[in-house]
């Protein structure tokens, strides 16, 4: 039988005892690879890691929640074609107030912060909505409504408009003919 390798110390220290020519044990040459592939696998973890350690804090800057509202379901914004003037207001509903029938010439955001909002819309449907809770009111003349305060408490509404430059709020509209005048 022959034995190409030598005996040396590391059999002393829980080594095979074999080497290459090189003078290198097999259980050594495991282990650097096994450090040289763990080092390449922490090297590709760090690239995949998000570089928010580098961004810049903010410093001077707070934001306040004024309203929160969850829509019904899914919302279809679409803004005038061309320049937008886009304006935020809160307006105020008292108990029995209404809004008078109007139209928008853009879309509109709602989110009503308190109260119950009860909208009829041009083809006599009622909406009820809470507090709590937003909606779109759509563009366009074939879009009349009209927003009513049946309850006991003011209805706040924060509204955000959508329009083509230079255009009003809103446009006054004759009422629906609705049974039962709603």
């Amino acid at each position: 039988m022959r034995f190409g390798g030598v005996v040396d110390e590391s059999s002393a220290n829980g080594g095979t005892g074999v080497t290459d020519g090189a003078g290198a044990t097999a259980r050594t040459k495991r282990s650097a690879l096994r450090k040289v592939l763990l080092v390449g696998v922490c090297v590709a973890a760090l690239g995949l890691v998000p570089a928010a350690a580098v961004a810049t804090p903010g410093s001077g800057v707070s934001g306040t929640v004024v309203a929160k509202g969850t829509s019904q379901g899914k919302l279809k914004v679409k803004t005038p074609r061309g320049r937008t003037d886009v304006t935020f207001r809160e307006i105020t509903v008292e108990p029995g107030g209404s809004t008078g029938w109007h139209t928008h010439r853009g879309q509109l955001i709602a989110v009503v912060k308190s109260g119950t909002l009860t909208r009829t819309l041009d083809d006599c449907s009622v909406e009820v909505t809470p507090a709590g809770t937003s909606f779109i009111e759509p563009s366009g003349a074939d879009h009349r409504h009209i927003g009513r305060n049946l309850g006991t408490e003011p209805v706040v509404l924060w509204v955000t408009y959508l329009l083509p430059e230079g255009s009003e709020l809103s446009d006054d509209a004759d009422a629906a003919h609705c049974p039962g005048g709603r």
